[in-house]
């Protein structure tokens, strides 16, 4: 009994070691693969990186009815999974211009991440985009106030100020800036444009959105 006990643990062992951990975020990137399998990726496209704010905006395309949209955005993700995957994430593509949302993630994972860590990371994925498109417009909207997440605002917007600077300087780059546009007449945040969580935007929200990123999109 002992030695098929000592079996059992060794074959469980074998197995546990066997297979290979999958990286957070790795089905997602699967499922994109899938479907530029299933539909070759349309040539100078507006491409969409990022986090939930792009997730969850599937009807995306019917926002901006004149332009050809691949929205890969993933829910969850921050800067560094941007950065992990980012050959599955631009290589696939040959797109005119890509816009990014993401950052707010980051800091959720760790409150006490600083505003200079998030613009680094930021910078890298970018330098990561201009390795392989040098010439494209590239553009971040900036991180909104969500209420669900009001504590860390004050690290955000300092990421935010410190990126719209570094794009400034960059050519065919641009910072889009929808923080006030989400505001109400005494400047604070319109909750109505959020969902239960105050997390994920209402299809107002991303009308607004529309209204300010239209001027950018090529």
């Amino acid at each position: 009994m002992k030695k098929i006990f000592s079996a059992f643990l060794l074959l469980s062992f074998a197995l546990f070691f066997s297979q290979e951990t999958k990286p957070m975020f790795w089905q997602d990137i699967q499922n994109f693969k899938k479907l530029d399998q299933e539909q070759v990726p349309p040539k100078d496209a507006i491409l969409l990186e990022g986090s939930s704010s792009f997730t969850k905006w599937t009807d995306v395309a019917s926002y901006f009815p004149d332009k050809t949209i691949i929205n890969r955005g993933f829910g969850g993700s921050r800067l560094t999974d941007l950065n992990d995957f980012a050959n599955d994430l631009l290589d696939p593509y040959q797109p005119k211009q890509i816009i990014i949302y993401c950052g707010e993630n980051d800091f959720a994972d760790n409150h006490q991440l600083k505003a200079n860590e998030v613009v680094k990371r930021y910078k890298t994925f970018y330098k990561k985009i201009r390795e392989k498109f040098p010439n494209i417009q590239v553009d971040y909207i900036s991180m909104k106030y969500s209420p669900s997440r009001k504590e860390l605002w004050s690290q955000m917007k300092e990421a935010n100020k410190k990126i719209a600077a570094f794009m400034k300087k960059e050519p065919n780059a641009a910072f889009i800036d929808i923080t006030k546009v989400m505001e109400d007449a005494n400047g604070n945040v319109r909750k109505d444009l959020f969902v239960e969580d105050m997390l994920h935007m209402t299809p107002e929200g991303y009308k607004l959105w529309t209204k300010v990123m239209n001027p950018y999109m090529k």
